[in-house]
């Protein structure tokens, strides 16, 4: 009896172990080059457990995540990659790099994916259709980003997309900073804002949010403003200084497209005065370095603004409950409470940004020139 029971605890150890060996996220493709790809996923480590005060114990499953740096492949070349090599597809996918010269391409953008599933993994289907280079999410991808349930549902949903295209991030206020989230995505400079190109185009990702930190009870309500104003000026006095040397560097770029997660213009009426301060913050600075788009998510809908030259554009319908379109401003030029995502050709003398509905159905495009034509 004895022998059977060993034999059963070895047999489960085994079973344990080879679970641990499969992977839970992933495979998916981060940073790409026209010479190189990072990919990464994660595999399942351990379950601690919680015990709450109703004596309900909650498991909080433990990831190892993994990454691998891949260098000296061709531009714009079409790879197939294998993580595991045990003659299965689960850590199969393929790869596209980018291309080394300046021609046409297409990329997709999406926001706030934190809730309503089924919304979420429905556009994601309508993305992988277009076939884009690579995909940008405008932040919010979950609801708690300390959470780890949250995360696997968003690697659950992004599973096929994710395999095969590029996928690069903005932190959203419901990301909160996570260390989940510096763990499961590999991005250029520091992770909270940075660059990439692309042919003629440039790519700035900002973060609006800061780091993660809650007011402490003895600050009073009359000094609330002034605490978190302090908190905050120094960081983004950092980050404006290091867009500025980002678009020095790169003002040869024909297209500059930037990102945020939060608007630079609301018809949100709750949230249109938080949006006045952040134009007064900014000043003239994107009209000044003749930046053409400004894309955010935040605000749960479509919504194009234009001034002086720069396109404002909120896409946040990818998932999450919409909002009211209660507002509008005198800088607005279109808006639509629905579910959507964009798909951007960019081309030689013009990027042409396409906006889909759940349906697949165009509702507004819009057409950039390249800066180089006057």
């Amino acid at each position: 009896m004895k022998k059977i029971l060993l034999l059963l605890v070895i047999f489960g150890l085994a079973i344990f172990a080879q679970e641990k060996k499969k992977i839970a996220f992933g495979p998916y493709i981060q940073q790409m080059t026209s010479r190189g790809a990072t990919i990464c996923w994660s595999t399942l480590e351990g379950q601690p457990s919680i015990t709450y005060p109703d004596g309900n114990v909650k498991p909080i499953r433990e990831y190892k995540q993994h990454t691998i740096h891949i260098a000296r492949l061709n531009a714009d070349t079409k790879y197939s990659y294998d993580v595991l090599n045990d003659g299965s597809n689960e850590g199969k996918g393929t790869f596209k790099t980018f291309p080394d010269k300046i021609e046409p391409f297409n990329f997709a953008v999406l926001g706030d994916t934190r809730s309503r599933h089924k919304i979420h993994k429905k556009i994601t289907e309508l993305i992988i259709k277009k076939e884009p280079l690579f995909v940008i999410n405008t932040g919010d991808l979950v609801g708690n980003g300390r959470d780890i349930n949250d995360w696997e549902k968003f690697f659950d949903v992004n599973k096929k997309l994710m395999r095969n295209i590029p996928y690069y991030t903005v932190l959203g206020n419901h990301e909160k900073d996570s260390p989940y989230y510096y763990d499961f995505f590999d991005l250029p400079n520091n992770e909270k804002f940075y660059h990439f190109t692309v042919g003629d185009a440039l790519f700035i990702i900002l973060d609006s949010e800061g780091k993660e930190i809650k007011e402490p009870a003895f600050i009073s309500k009359e000094n609330s403003d002034k605490f978190w104003e302090d908190s905050f000026k120094e960081y983004f006095k950092t980050e404006k200084k290091w867009l500025e040397n980002v678009l020095e560097i790169n003002k040869e770029a024909g297209f500059v497209f930037v990102f945020q997660h939060r608007p630079m213009y609301s018809i949100k009426k709750s949230r249109v005065e938080e949006t006045n301060k952040y134009r007064k913050q900014w000043g003239d600075f994107f009209e000044k370095h003749h930046i053409q788009v400004f894309i955010n998510g935040h605000d749960h809908h479509y919504h194009h603004a234009f001034k002086n030259g720069v396109h404002y554009i909120t896409t946040a319908g990818g998932g999450a409950g919409l909002y009211e379109t209660d507002m509008p401003q005198p800088e607005t030029v279109k808006y639509k409470k629905i579910e959507h995502f964009l798909s951007i050709n960019v081309n030689k003398n013009d990027a042409v940004i396409h906006v889909i509905d759940i349906n697949g159905n165009e509702f507004d495009k819009i057409t950039v020139k390249n800066r180089k034509l006057k």
